[in-house]
Order: structure tokens, then sequence, then C-alpha cells
């Protein structure tokens, strides 16, 4: 019983201890300006970094931008992982997560253009409801 006991202690606190030091790492990453708001939001959401993300898919910064080739990857090692055909769920799981974090990121990059496009598009339409 002491046993288990200590066991489930020990595990509580691994657990504090993990959520404790992702949470720091997160906030100096964010403070310091290596990367935006929006991607420490989005990593806390996922649960994987982009780096990781792009390491499980074996993608590069510039691969990011070529959808092409990032849906080849995807497909090609989603396909290899395959439970029948002798891959691992949890490979195979990795993978789809992997994806959905980069199409995320790209979301989340591509929208302030959207949002700047949108806004210049009602000035000019100010200004040319003004003259």
């Amino acid at each position: 019983m002491a046993k288990q006991l200590i066991k489930i202690v020990m595990l509580g606190a691994q657990a504090i201890r993990r959520a404790f030091t992702r949470a720091l790492h997160v906030r100096t990453t964010a403070q310091s300006g290596k990367i935006s708001e929006k991607t420490v939001q989005t990593d806390r959401v996922c649960g994987m970094t982009l780096q990781e993300a792009k390491q499980i898919l074996n993608l590069t910064d510039d691969d990011l931008n070529d959808s092409e080739k990032l849906n080849k990857q995807y497909e090609r090692l989603f396909y290899l992982s395959d439970k029948t055909k002798g891959g691992s769920f949890y490979l195979q799981s990795k993978i789809c997560r992997a994806k959905e974090r980069i199409d995320e990121e790209l979301k989340v990059s591509s929208s302030p253009t959207k949002n700047s496009q949108r806004k210049k598009q009602t000035e000019d339409l100010n200004d040319t409801n003004t003259h």
C-alpha cells in the first residue's frame, strides 16, 4: 500500500514538474521575442511545437510554403506507418498531429496578411467616398 502511494505521489510530482517547466519555457521564449504570441498559443493548443512538427514530417522552413511537398510528405509517411502494413498507430497519430500543427501555423501566419488587405481595402473605400 505504501509503495503504491509513493508511486502516485511521484507521478503527480513529475506531472507538475513537466507542466511548470513547459510553462516557463513557453513564457521565456515568448518574452525573448523569438516567436510570436500566436505561435505560443498554437503550441499550447496543438501540444507540439512547429520545430517538432517539421522534424516529424522531415521538412525544412522552405518546404512549409510548398503545399504540394507538404501534402506529399504527409501522405507518404501516413501510408508507411499504417498499422495494416506493419506500422504503428502511435506514429501515424504523431504524423497527423504534425500536419495539423503546420496547417495551424500557416493559417495563423496568413491571417495578418488577410487582415491588412481588408484594412487597406476599407481605407481605399473610405478615401473614394470622402472625395
